[in-house]
Formats: C-alpha cells, structure tokens, sequence
C-alpha cells in the first residue's frame, strides 16, 4: 500500500492547512478520510471543482490555507473561476489526480486530461507534475509554500500511473 496519502496528510498539517475542499475521487478516498479525521482540517465536499476556487478564495480573506483535490476533468470546470485567482492574486493549491493519459480506458476522460496542464498554465497556474507516489508529497510542500508566499495560483499534478488505472466498461 503506499504511503503517499500519509505523507500529504503530514504536509497539510504541518504547513497549517486548515480547509480541505473536494469533490470525491476514488485515487484522493485515502488522503480524503485523514483529512476528514483530523480535527484541524475543515473538509467541504463541493458539487463542482469551482465552488472550491471561491471557497478557497474566502478561506484565504479569512486568514486560512486551504487546498483543492480533484480529478482532472474538474479543472474543465474551473477555468472562468480560475480567473479570479489570476486577476485578484490570491493563493490557489490544487491537488489533480490526472486521468485520460496513455492507459486510459474510458473515453470521456482523453480531451481534459490531454488539456489539463496547459489549461492551469494559460489561466497563471505554476504547474508541477509528479510521476512518482514520491515525490507528491514533496510537490505539495514546495507549491503551498509557494502559493502562501508569492499569492500564486499552484497545481500540483498526479500522473495516473501513480494511482493506477479504473476499468471502465
């Protein structure tokens, strides 16, 4: 079993993280039920990856850090949303589990994660992409510390290699 979710949940808390926003993905269930067990962390479960940019955006004003899990396809809907982070300069971490790279079996998930890096790029995201359970943890430290030092807008990208593939049929 990897240790990956441990190590993130480690980083979430010693970099002060205290709002978790997502919308559940099976590869963030494990990292997603740490958070939901500490009781310094606020999760919110969202109805769509944008509600989480805005959400984020007030966390920050109020003076906490937050972070934003979610799949690839989510970042689709959070493009016009990630506008604001790009015109008003507020710090964004998001944690994107990719899908539709090589190995993909379900169809609907190739256009946005073949796009996903340069949507983040195009909107002012710094992107950083791990390809190994290793280095995520790592990946998330440097982009929140990024994030909450310059107001920058942070993705940190999880290759689908990483958590393995779903059979779609």
């Amino acid at each position: 079993m990897s240790t990956w979710p441990l190590e993130v949940h480690r980083v979430l808390h010693d970099e002060g993280v205290r709002q978790v926003a997502f919308v559940p993905d099976a590869g963030l269930s494990r990292l997603i039920d740490l958070c939901e067990a500490d009781i310094a962390i606020h999760i919110v479960r969202l109805t769509t990856e944008e509600e989480g940019v805005a959400l984020l955006a007030g966390a920050w004003l109020g003076g906490d850090k937050g972070v934003l899990l979610m799949q690839s396809s989510g970042t689709g809907n959070c493009i016009n949303m990630l506008s604001l982070t790009k015109g008003s300069r507020f710090p964004l971490v998001m944690l994107v589990t990719m899908r539709g790279e090589e190995g993909e079996t379900n169809p609907a998930q190739v256009p946005m994660g073949s796009a996903t890096q340069q949507v983040l790029e195009a909107m002012g995201a710094n992107v950083i992409r791990a390809e190994s359970a290793e280095q995520i943890a790592q990946y998330l430290s440097v982009g929140l510390k990024r994030a909450y030092e310059t107001n920058s807008s942070e993705a940190i990208l999880i290759a689908q290699h990483v958590l393995g593939f779903k059979a779609f049929k």
